[in-house]
Parts: structure tokens; C-alpha cells; sequence
């Protein structure tokens, strides 16, 4: 018999993709420049050459063995070293080998750090607008996924929803900052904020409340912008990374868990995540990608182009009268729709070849996504289809 729940969740695809799918098709129609493709969150820089030599100097010179060998079940010892070292002289936390797991990306990571401190019937908590993958993620563990209602005049966190939410079920809660789709960074205020609930909250149930940090996004952030590392605002911190963005590798599927020294069982739990890749069939990221990796841990891809697109975006989008809170980082923004209804709206915005993903999928109906991870010459090319769209109402 087959698994229904699997089975039911065909009807219910990713959004995101399905637009990404719908691109690629038209693009075979007229031509994949004259389709303003703003849907998927895919890196449009290359990966620095750094890494590039360091592949070609891994396959060169190291024994094929080594290379595409199975690696340990937590990671290469001198990877998850090199990583603990690059965390320690970046943000003052005294991380060690001990505190890290290698992971398949953000989303690997993730579903060993949900594992780690949740069992069946416990509640995670995140915050509106939010990864719309984040509900299977949580939900398939046997666990629950609550979403505070969003702040929608700066897209920070909603603090007194929090305090309502927070109940003493509440076993994590999974931030995202940068932010998927908002592209807005988590202020030091904010953050410490957060912390003295948690706290507080903590000592009222007895129990460690985990905050779950997912940042695929940490080193993109503009110039001038606030940008706390979260693990130092609050010791019980779990951070899930991934080089897809910072470095262009999403095709790589390489990342990693840090768990704060300062964090309750801090000990522990990347030796659990070896335990919990036994029951989900992880078993770890390629060698030859971890090996590589570290010729990049404290550099990034040329960002530049992000910026300069969102500037460009956000000052056109405000002209044509949009109201749109002005991103921090990654390369998203989340403009409100000209009508009630953003999928209604991202439809006209189709019939222009533009697409726009609606904001529904990320808990902020008549809100919508762009992805501006593309040139900035289509980027200033697609001014004129937003102008039309705009025109229509």
C-alpha cells in the first residue's frame, strides 16, 4: 500500500518550483532572457575560484580513495576542526570539533537539529513570513510547527504573538535571519529581545527552549545593516548553515550543524546527529565537497550584484507605489501586492512573462516574493514589465 501522507502531499507542490518549472518552459518558448524569472532562490554568481583550484588540486594530488571514500559518520575530522576554527576567530564562541556535524546543506541540518530536541507531539515555533519547507520539514518528524503571525511593518519578530504562542510545549524555536522572503535581518534589539523571553520562558517550564538557527543567508547583508550572530545573543542556539549562498554551491548540498558550546547537552547532540543520520538515511556529505569546502570557510562569492539589484527594485517598486520594506540581505524582497488577492495579482504579473511567487506558501497572504538573484541588465530589463503590471491598477 502506498504511504498516503506522501501520497496526499502531491497535490500540495511547491509553489516555488512549480513557478521555477513554468519559466524554464516559456523560456523554451520565447526564450529564457524575455522571461523575467524572479521565483527560485538560485545563485547567479559563480563560486569563488578558490574553491575551483582547490577541486583541482584535491583531484590532482590526494588519493582517489580518500576523495570518494566514505567519510566518518559526524564529518572529516579536519573539516569539522577547520570549521570550528573559522566560527571561533569569526564570532568569539568557543567552538570546538566536538560541536560540529556535518550536514547536506541548511535543510540536512535542519532535519537533524528538529531530531535532536523534539519527540513526536512537541511544537516548534518560527515566525511569518517564513520558508513554506519548513512545514514538512518539522511536521514529517512527528513534531508540530506553529507560525507567529508576521510584523508586517518591518518583518522583525512579532514579540507579543510570540509570548501568546509560546506554550509549554514548546521545545524549539527556528529562526531565520537573513530571511527568507523578506530579506530583512534580525536586529540586536530584536535578537536580545527574543533571548529574554526564551529565558524567561525557560525557568517558567523547566525545560531548555533550543532556538534553531537557520542561516543559509548569514553572509549576505548590505552595507550598514545590523547583523547579530544569533548563537551570541542566546547560549541554547543551534545553527544550520549552508555554502549554497554565501559561496554559490547549491548543487553541492554541503552545510554543517554548530552547536553553541554554551548550549544545554552542547556535549551531545553532534554525536546524536550521527544517531539520527542512521534513521533518516543521511550517512554524510560527499568527501571531496567537504575537503574543498574549507578553502572557502572564511570568504564568500563576488555578493555585490545582490545589492545593487535590490537597490535598483526597491527604488523602482516605490515609485510605481508598492510599499515594501527594504531588505537587509540575502536576495529577496517581499513587496505587498497591488490587490488583496497576490495570486490573483502574480497571474497578471505572468501574463507580462514576469514571475512572482505568492506570498500565501510564506504565511503573509497579499504579500508576494522576488528573487532577485539574476543580472542586473534582466533585472533593469523587467522595470518595464513591473510598470505595466503596476499600470493595471
Amino acid at each position: 500500500m502506498l504511504a498516503e501522507t506522501y501520497k496526499n502531499m502531491l497535490g500540495a507542490k511547491s509553489v516555488i518550483r512549480e513557478m521555477f518549472a513554468y519559466g524554464s518552459k516559456r523560456g523554451a518558448e520565447i526564450g529564457y532572457e524575455n522571461v523575467f524569472d524572479y521565483s527560485l532562490g538560485n545563485p547567479s554568481v559563480p563560486a569563488p575560484p578558490e574553491f575551483t583550484r582547490e577541486m583541482i588540486r584535491l583531484l590532482q594530488e590526494e588519493s582517489p580513495v580518500t576523495l570518494h571514500g566514505y567519510s566518518p559518520s559526524l564529518g572529516i575530522d579536519s573539516v569539522r576542526e577547520a570549521v570550528a576554527d573559522s566560527l571561533r576567530r569569526r564570532f568569539g564562541l568557543p567552538y570546538e570539533k566536538q560541536h560540529i556535524f556535518m550536514a547536506s546543506g541548511a535543510a540536512g541540518a535542519l532535519a537533524h537539529a528538529f531530531r535532536a530536541v523534539t519527540v513526536p507531539g512537541d511544537t516548534i515555533l518560527t515566525f511569518a513570513p517564513c520558508f513554506p519547507e519548513y512545514h514538512p520539514y518539522v511536521e514529517l518528524t512527528g513534531a508540530k510547527l506553529k507560525v507567529v503571525p508576521a510584523d508586517l511593518e518591518a518583518f522583525q519578530v512579532n514579540l507579543e504573538k510570540t509570548e501568546e504562542l509560546l506554550t509549554s510545549d514548546v521545545t524549539a524555536v527556528l529562526i531565520n535571519t537573513p530571511n527568507n522572503p523578506s530579506g530583512t535581518v534580525y536586529s540586536t534589539k530584536t535578537l536580545k529581545a527574543l533571548a529574554e523571553l526564551l529565558n524567561r520562558k525557560q525557568r517558567e517550564f523547566g525545560h531548555p527552549i533550543y532556538l534553531i538557527s537557520d542561516e543559509p543567508y548569514r553572509e549576505i547583508v548590505f552595507a550598514g545593516v545590523d547583523a547579530p550572530y544569533v548563537a551570541s545573543c542566546y547560549d541554547n542556539t543551534i545553527t544550520c548553515y549552508s555554502f549554497s549562498k554565501s559561496v554559490s554551491l547549491p548543487g553541492e548540498r554541503i552545510g554543517y550543524v554548530a552547536v553553541s558550546p554554551r548550549c544545554e547537552g552542547a556535549s551531545l547532540i553532534a554525536d546524536m546527529c550521527g544517531q539520527i543520520s542512521r534513521g533518516i538515511g543521511h550517512n554524510c556529505p560527499p568527501s571531496i565537497i567537504q575537503l574543498a569546502v574549507c578553502a572557502v570557510l572564511d570568504i564568500t562569492s563576488d555578493l555585490s550584484v545582490y545589492e545593487r539589484n535590490a537597490e535598483i527594485l526597491y527604488q523602482e517598486l516605490k515609485e510605481l507605489g508598492f510599499s515594501v520594506v527594504k531588505p537587509g540581505g540575502t536576495f529577496y524582497m517581499f513587496p505587498k501586492a497591488l490587490e488583496a488577492d497576490s495570486n490573483a495579482f502574480c497571474r497578471k504579473a505572468m501574463e507580462e512573462d514576469l514571475l512572482l511567487v505568492p506570498g500565501d506558501t510564506f504565511g503573509c497572504p497579499g504579500y508576494f516574493r522576488i528573487s532577485y538573484c539574476i543580472d542586473t541588465e534582466k533585472v533593469l530589463r523587467s522595470l518595464e514589465a513591473f510598470r505595466r503590471v503596476a499600470a493595471r491598477y
